[in-house]
């Protein structure tokens, strides 16, 4: 039976929002939480973009859930011994257990700090040699490494866990499924794909965690989440790398003039019919997915716990 767990937003909300809708999910009855990690927003109308890892500080101190990253890019703005040291002490801080979950990136977030955005087979390259990195600071010895991308030197991790941070590693192609398979402990996507699970547990996956999020919108008025998603999240549904390569919210909002309300309304569960939900969720289990996380894009978040409470979760947890 999966387990279904929260994803939480910090291109849309603040800190102290954000843990307040970590103790709602945890009443409400999910297992666990996600949270994204950016620089940016992916458009002004998102609005926020808090550091990570103090909200992550504060989300240990408020519930008792299980927290993850989706995801950490580990690569360019921030050195995988950085990464790993925030990570370690987020695991030891969390009490209900953390996993480091990490991609390639984006350059809208990793591009700040002025260096050139590789192309993305460089950029699993670079993710590889940094999960390598974070794996021998996990296990507390000092690590030196001169590597292709990456130096490090004396490094030595003093605050750690009981046991080494669970590493998932994020892909959505055949390329980066296939590092996953091999690197990772965990894997993420976030299709209801079947195939791609298929791939990754034949590649050297096995039975390790394969995790998936999709967002909905709650709301007693369809339309109106129809047009709160386009106003939102229209970026989502930019097709190919454009949500890879384009460089600030500005040129996002430029490429979101492509996407119309019908393709929201086509590819968003927007409304209160508890079924759709059911569906929206059942699709991942169905397609072999462990942990399966939803996020609530509109402004109703009191009005969605509940729904998901008496409505959505007691038919999934139960597989009705």
């Amino acid at each position: 039976m999966p387990q279904y767990g929260y994803f939480l937003s910090c291109e849309q909300y603040g800190p102290a929002e954000l843990v307040e809708q970590a103790r709602m999910a945890e009443q409400a009855g999910f297992e666990a939480l996600w949270i994204s990690d950016h620089y940016h927003p992916w458009n002004d109308e998102q609005g926020q973009s808090p550091f990570v890892w103090s909200v992550i500080g504060a989300l240990s101190e408020a519930v008792s859930l299980p927290v993850g990253t989706a995801v950490t890019c580990p690569t360019v703005r921030t050195h995988p011994a950085v990464v790993a040291q925030a990570a370690a002490t987020a695991a030891v801080m969390s009490p209900g257990g953390f996993r480091l979950g990490v991609g390639t990136g984006e350059a809208l977030n990793e591009h700040v700090v002025g260096g050139p955005w590789p192309p993305a087979h460089v950029r699993l390259e670079m993710l590889e040699e940094a999960v390598q990195i974070m794996r021998r600071l996990f296990s507390g010895e000092e690590v030196n490494h001169r590597g292709t991308h990456y130096t490090v030197e004396n490094a030595r991790l003093y605050t750690l866990p009981d046991e080494p941070v669970p590493i998932d590693v994020s892909g959505f192609g055949p390329a980066a499924t296939k590092l996953a398979a091999r690197v990772g402990d965990g894997y993420i996507t976030m299709m209801p794909d079947a195939s791609m699970v298929e791939q990754y547990r034949k590649g050297g996956g096995g039975q390790k965690v394969v995790s998936g999020g999709t967002k909905v919108c709650y709301g007693t008025d369809r339309e109106e989440c129809v047009r709160t998603v386009h106003r939102l999240w229209a970026n989502e549904q930019l097709p190919g790398e454009l949500g890879q390569v384009l460089p600030s919210p500005k040129h996002f909002e430029q490429a979101q003039t492509l996407v119309t309300e019908d393709m929201v309304r086509e590819n968003r569960v927007c409304g209160d019919d508890a079924d759709e939900h059911v569906a929206e969720l059942r699709a991942f289990a169905d397609a072999g997915f462990d942990r399966i996380y939803v996020n609530q894009i509109g402004p109703d978040l009191r009005g969605f716990f509940d729904f998901y409470r008496t409505k959505v979760l007691p038919q999934v947890q139960r597989g009705d």
